[in-house]
């Protein structure tokens, strides 16, 4: 006989985003380790905040949490998650289960400059995709390699495929 541990429902956070929003990245559902310390990508191995900076060429890994968000937002990138809430053990997608999407169309519809949306893995954008419909046709689409540490691929080729979102930035921040 085998003893299941009840799987525990989490939630996400808010999304950090502004009116100047241009890029929205859309993460799936936090990890036991950001939901603990209730900062997106929180676990040291996700390699999301390097992935980030090495974008911007900014250190974002220097700085406190909230520096890192301010940062975010003045070069015009967004962050959310595609699930508000699910039924999870443990910090793998693919344990999501009875999972409650985000107003995902609420949310673009309320960023004026927005101009793409970039899944950070392949749960995040199967999720996205089937909650947006062909309201997402009116922005560029992009499926980035998810930054968790779960998804082996080396750092290099993540950064080649993160470094496409360039496009949108620009070279200021505002």
């Amino acid at each position: 006989m085998t003893d299941h541990t009840p799987m525990t429902t989490k939630r996400c956070f808010p999304p950090v985003v502004d009116t100047h929003t241009r890029v929205l990245v859309l993460g799936s559902l936090p990890g036991e380790v950001s939901l603990a310390q209730s900062r997106y990508y929180a676990h040291k191995q996700n390699q999301f905040w390097r992935l980030v900076a090495d974008v911007l060429g900014e250190d974002l890994v220097r700085l406190d949490y909230a520096e890192r968000l301010q940062m975010l937002l003045r070069h015009r990138i967004g962050l959310w998650d595609v699930v508000a809430e699910a039924k999870r053990e443990g910090s793998l997608d693919s344990n999501i289960r009875d999972h409650a999407g985000n107003d995902l169309i609420g949310l673009i519809d309320s960023l004026p400059n927005l101009a793409v949306i970039a899944f950070n893995g392949g749960t995040a954008e199967r999720i996205g995709m089937k909650t947006l419909g062909h309201r997402g046709e009116a922005h560029q689409i992009v499926r980035l390699p998810s930054s968790s540490p779960a998804h082996t691929l080396p750092y290099a080729q993540k950064l080649q495929a993160w470094q496409g979102l360039r496009v949108w930035l620009g070279d200021k921040p505002r």
